[in-house]
């Protein structure tokens, strides 16, 4: 393999001639075999979006010549649009503040802005003027984040929300079994049942966009530990315009930069919302696998979509496969939020040095649940459909009913009408009439089901 030298301070360093990283990067590579997870592409991006707002404002102060700025914007867009991801070779396990994916970007950034202005353009004098690891780190983690959840999960959510919706108000007046504990309970309809999944949805949704504030603090200006050292005094603040420009998203510059370097309490917090969501989604999925069970061994109430064999050995069989799925990447997030509040406890003192595996597991998080929501949309949710004979089935047969007669006769001659209906296998309506507790007109009329669902100034 063709090699060329680098430099950095510690010396020379062979590297591949057709990569265009530095020496700093090959010296990760070889110290940091560990693991194969890479940085994902939003933090990429995000990099690149930083550099390129940082060498407009250097440019501005006076710190750089339009030429080097053009050279250098023109090559962290290469970097935004994807086309160097090839260049970006380290792995999530290196330094806690991220710093060799971050020179990592400088070297690329570089090497591709010497090549077009001609002459050489230095990672750390120039791609770097005015910054450091430790605000360039944050600021991108926090626009990866906010791009990610912006972009792609909460349209996810939002679509998954309005399909479920829709079966809501399409099945609002099918009376169904109501079940708490696992055991029958009231009437309900399967509307009323899915507005539930719907109003989750909604909060959990709610719950991300108010986690993103703090998110959309960042933390450039700050430099080594957050006085702005080596930086222009409105560097910082400048930037953060410039970045929000770029992106047409509220981002702002952090009230105090000491806690921004400090502390990732804004991924934190941010996170924690993820896994109020996962939360949901699992409660959902549980609850689709159990009304889909069957469909004549269990409760078979919700007619599932056919989308794959389920089994290799059961002709005809098919699984919940989708809500599976969903179930699982809840479980992941919910472990992944574990990850994030223990690395997040991990700032001392200026630095919180646990930078990479709090992106890594934030930025799987986003992309699972966004992913996660439009299968289940697509696989399940669209296709949904109801047993209406099974719903009838399970509703008819109810002891539960008997609720509706307690205000008429009394809790314990109520239980009493439920006790001998299971025990002569009866409907409440014929138990009650052996038991003489009310006339069969009474009867009909407050154990017709949907009177049941709804208090009684809508009735």
């Amino acid at each position: 393999m063709s090699t060329r030298l680098e430099h950095d301070s510690l010396g020379a360093i062979a590297v591949p001639s057709d990569r265009f990283w530095g020496a700093q990067t090959q010296r990760s590579l070889e110290h940091f075999r560990i693991g194969h997870e890479r940085w994902p592409r939003s933090l990429l991006r995000a990099l690149g979006i930083v550099k390129r707002s940082a060498a407009i404002v250097n440019a501005r102060d006076g710190l750089l010549t339009e030429a080097m700025r053009d050279a250098i914007v023109a090559a962290a867009d290469q970097v935004i649009d994807g086309s160097l991801d090839s260049h970006f070779p380290l792995v999530i396990w290196q330094t806690g503040s991220g710093t060799q994916t971050h020179m990592n970007a400088n070297e690329v950034i570089a090497f591709v802005a010497s090549q077009r202005l001609g002459q050489p353009v230095h990672p750390n004098d120039h791609v770097n003027r005015s910054q450091s690891s430790n605000d360039v780190m944050p600021t991108a983690m926090h626009i990866a984040a906010v791009e990610d959840v912006r972009l792609k999960l909460l349209p996810a959510v939002l679509a998954l929300r309005n399909h479920v919706d829709g079966k809501s108000l399409e099945f609002k007046d099918v009376v169904k079994l109501g079940r708490t504990h696992g055991m029958d309970a009231v009437p309900l309809t399967v509307g009323q049942e899915l507005s539930a999944w719907v109003s989750q949805l909604d909060h959990g949704a709610q719950a991300i966009r108010n986690g993103l504030a703090h998110v959309q603090e960042l933390a450039i200006g700050g430099t080594a530990v957050g006085t702005g050292l080596n930086a222009p005094a409105k560097f910082g603040d400048d930037v953060t315009w410039e970045i929000a420009g770029y992106t047409q998203i509220r981002f702002v510059p952090a009230p105090n930069r000491f806690e921004a370097l400090a502390s990732h309490d804004a991924l934190v917090e941010l996170h924690g919302a993820l896994k109020r969501l996962a939360v949901s989604l699992l409660k959902i999925a549980n609850d689709v696998r159990i009304l889909a069970s069957g469909p004549r061994g269990g409760l078979g109430e919700l007619i599932l979509p056919s989308n794959e064999p389920g089994s290799s050995i059961m002709p005809g069989k098919v699984n919940p496969t989708q809500a599976e799925a969903l179930a699982m990447v809840a479980m992941r997030v919910m472990g992944n939020d574990v990850t994030v509040g223990i690395a997040g406890s991990q700032g001392l003192l200026q630095l919180n040095s646990c930078k990479p595996v709090i992106l890594h597991a934030v930025i799987e998080s986003i992309g699972l649940l966004a992913d996660v929501c439009t299968s289940f949309d697509v696989n399940c949710i669209v296709g949904l459909e109801i047993n209406r004979k099974a719903i009838a089935a399970h509703l008819d047969g109810s002891l539960m009913l008997v609720t509706a007669l307690t205000p008429r006769i009394g809790y314990e001659r109520a239980a009493e009408v439920a006790k001998l209906a299971q025990a002569q296998d009866l409907t409440i309506r014929e138990a009650a009439l052996h038991l003489q507790v009310l006339d069969a007109a009474t009867l009909d009329e407050l154990l017709a089901p949907e009177r049941m669902t709804a208090p009684a100034s809508e009735r």
